[in-house]
């Protein structure tokens, strides 16, 4: 029971301000009243809730609320199938999808060969892409991962940083390092990418490679162009699989060129093991905060006109 209410009954508060019936513990019982739907919906994030306690995973306020939300899914899926699926283990703790998106993401890879995960900041695409990576090196499915992103200004210009060129594009490859150190033990990474096993590097380095026996990931995808993104996917070898991740919300090209992240969704819709998985902020497994700037934001550019730069005259 102590396990189902939570430390200071924090998981009950939480049910109470997410279910429409009232929730009443009385000793090791706990009581719903309110209509059918409402009784029926809670008995099933209380049922869910136990079969998760009883894999022995413990369950957190987040988690909490996740069950609540997939008790409202249409398709039936349960939230244990979902919250206890392993990935992959490191340094004491178990990486596993947090949402029913995640899950489908998750299982994709597992089913095609190109994948494509497409969604706002903070809903695991690369953080997914990079555990099924070293998850399928430690099973010997590939011989070697490559991560890879376009190195494209945020807003900002780099180009006069001080440094070597390695030095100039460390910045823009920082988050696939970050990700991967959190996977793979610290001492090993630097073993790993002297040896080859792992390689980080930007897209422009894959041009005129073909990638065998390898497990691929291109972040940032927003940022190529169309010619880029043809490079890349037809850089596909024998017995590999690649994920593609980015927010088409955030492109930072410049010249107004096309993402070759939207225009890919349409070239290659329905082409055979290929899949492509949409996230939205309801996946965001960051701090709760950052999925209400995301839904903000939604909202505001959706009800907000187009905006039109204007230019002084004679200025260029």
């Amino acid at each position: 029971m102590v396990a189902i209410v939570g430390p200071h009954d924090e998981f009950l508060r939480i049910l109470e301000g997410a279910l429409d019936a009232d929730v009443h513990v009385r000793g090791n019982e706990i009581t719903l009243a309110g209509t059918p739907e409402a009784v029926t919906q809670g008995v099933e994030v209380l049922t869910e809730m136990v079969t998760i306690t009883r894999t022995g995973q413990g369950l957190t306020g987040d988690a909490v609320e996740r069950i609540v939300s997939m008790a409202t899914e249409p398709d039936g899926v349960q939230a244990s199938e979902v919250l206890t699926q392993n990935i992959l283990s490191t340094r004491g703790r178990t990486i596993r999808p947090k949402t029913l998106n995640q899950k489908r993401y998750v299982d994709a890879i597992d089913a095609h060969t190109v994948v494509f995960g497409i969604g706002p900041a903070g809903t695991g695409k690369t953080y997914l892409a990079m555990a099924k990576a070293v998850q399928a090196l430690q099973a010997k499915e590939v011989n070697r991962i490559i991560l890879t992103r376009p190195a494209i200004e945020a807003g900002e210009r780099l180009g006069f940083l001080p440094g070597t060129l390695n030095d100039k594009i460390d910045p823009y490859l920082r988050p696939l390092y970050d990700a991967l150190h959190d996977m793979v033990d610290a001492d090993s990474v630097p073993k790993l990418l002297t040896a080859g096993t792992i390689e980080v590097a930007p897209l422009a380095y894959m041009r005129g490679r073909t990638l065998n026996d390898a497990f691929i990931i291109l972040d940032e995808a927003q940022n190529t162009s169309m010619e880029q993104m043809k490079m890349f996917l037809t850089r596909l070898g024998f017995n590999s699989k690649m994920v593609v991740t980015g927010d088409v919300t955030q492109v930072d090209l410049p010249g107004g060129q096309k993402s070759g992240l939207r225009e890919v969704q349409q070239i290659l819709d329905g082409v055979h093991d290929i899949a492509f998985c949409q996230l939205t902020n309801r996946d965001v497994v960051r701090h709760q905060l950052v999925g209400r700037i995301v839904a903000a934001y939604d909202r505001y550019e959706s009800t907000s006109p187009p905006r039109h730069e204007s230019r002084a005259p004679g200025r260029r």
